[in-house]
């Protein structure tokens, strides 16, 4: 049974996955996420129905258009498959729980987030908007622990991004405040700290290995929403281990 529902439950994260890149490329340039119809950017032909299978389609297709031959981007798939093991990881780390429908919400959040700060550098109000009553609700239903735990966590989570931005001076956005706010307070205290700390590891070796490479400049901007999303999810499923197998070994 627990198979059948594993399977299941990566469908359905491979098709929101898709739904997903749609909301995280049109939202913040206020486009419509259902109109209109998914078409090629090149020869604007609407997609069928076979061309929009989640990962296999990219696949099958090698990339390309099937009317005009253009090169699909493979941030397509890409976030698509993340989705989908994203939600299978969720349940099989909670199995059917309350720990797993935050997980899952969540996970969510940080793909549409990531991939709009990926293209845009922006973190769209209203995809924060929407799920910020989603979360608050989940969260507080299913406590793991005080609520006084949570609050400190989205204390944490915004304070510290906002510090950033005021010592910087620009050198992060207000969408970084308002979405690392909203993790800590699905968090908690320490995995929120957690979950920065990871973030900063991650963002600082990409940075660099992309400065290496020549890929950016040495000040040009890079978003780090997506390294936040990467934290936050890594400190949710396993924060708890970490901190304890940490304090353990300097104790």
């Amino acid at each position: 049974m627990t198979i059948f529902i594993a399977i299941y439950i990566t469908m359905i994260g491979l098709l929101f996955g898709s739904f997903f890149n749609v909301v995280g490329l049109r939202v913040p340039v206020g486009e419509s996420v259902v109109h209109p119809p998914s078409r090629c950017g090149s020869c604007n032909t609407r997609l069928g129905a076979k061309d929009m299978v989640p990962v296999l389609s990219y696949l099958f297709s090698k990339g390309k258009c099937q009317h005009c031959g253009v090169k699909f981007s493979p941030v397509y798939p890409l976030f698509e498959a993340a989705t989908g093991l994203l939600f299978l990881w969720m349940y099989l780390r909670f199995g059917l729980t309350g720990g797993a429908a935050i997980g899952i919400v969540l996970s969510s959040l940080c793909i549409i987030v990531t991939v709009a700060d990926l293209k845009y550098m922006v973190i769209p109000n209203k995809v924060l908007l929407f799920f910020t009553p989603i979360l608050l609700v989940l969260r507080f239903v299913f406590m793991e622990a005080p609520w006084w735990h949570y609050v400190l966590g989205g204390v944490f989570g915004g304070g510290v991004i906002l510090l950033i931005v005021l010592l910087t001076k620009g050198g992060m956005g207000m969408g970084d405040v308002k979405l690392f706010a909203l993790c800590g307070l699905v968090l908690g205290i320490g995995p929120a700290v957690l979950a920065f700390m990871l973030a900063c590891a991650f963002g600082t070796v990409f940075g660099i290995v992309l400065i290496a490479l020549k890929v950016v400049q040495r000040k040009q901007p890079i978003p780090f929403g997506p390294w936040l999303a990467l934290g936050t999810c890594i400190a949710y499923l396993y924060g708890t281990q970490i901190i304890s197998g940490y304090l353990s070994l300097i104790g």
